[in-house]
Formats: C-alpha cells, structure tokens, sequence
C-alpha cells in the first residue's frame, strides 16, 4: 500500500492532533538556561538526599518513617530530573 501523499509526517498529523506545534517545538536560549539551572539545583540536592538516606540508614535508631519520606522526595526529584534531560535533549524522529 503507497503512502499518501505528504509521506509517514502526514500521517503522524492526522493521527496525532498537534503534532505539527509540537514537531516545531524549540527551547528558547532563556528557557534552555532557567533548565540547565533547574536541573543543576536538582542534581545537588538529590545528592545531598542520597548524602542524608545513607546517613539516616547507618544509624541503629533511625527514623523509618523520615527515610521514607527522604526516599520519596529523591525518587521525585529523579522524575524531574529525567523530564527536564528529556526537554533539553532534541528529539530525533528516526
């Protein structure tokens, strides 16, 4: 079966509403900065959680609830993390 003309973008369009905005989708300098920015702040304190779950995990009396909570605040961070990597990295439809 031919595909129609226009080729594989021209479906993705039909199928996918709004994929031509989202095709063109650039960063502007300002807004890759305030990321590269947020995510440097990110990484740090993700370090300094790891530095803290470590620290927390050593002791014999530990607070099991307050590891928890700095275990949740880490993995959240990571997700943030991973959507702005996502972001900045240009993607490339193969």
């Amino acid at each position: 079966m031919p595909l129609p003309e226009g080729g594989p973008s021209f479906i993705l369009r039909r199928i996918i509403p709004g994929l031509r905005a989202a095709m063109a989708f650039e960063l502007s300098a300002e807004s890759t900065a305030e990321y590269e920015t947020e995510l440097a702040r990110l990484r740090e304190e993700h370090r300094d959680l790891d530095d803290a779950i470590e620290a927390l995990a050593g002791v014999m009396a530990g607070d099991r609830l307050q590891l928890q909570r700095l275990k949740k605040r880490k993995l959240g961070i990571r997700d943030r993390i991973s959507f702005l990597e996502d972001q900045l990295t240009p993607d490339i439809i193969a």
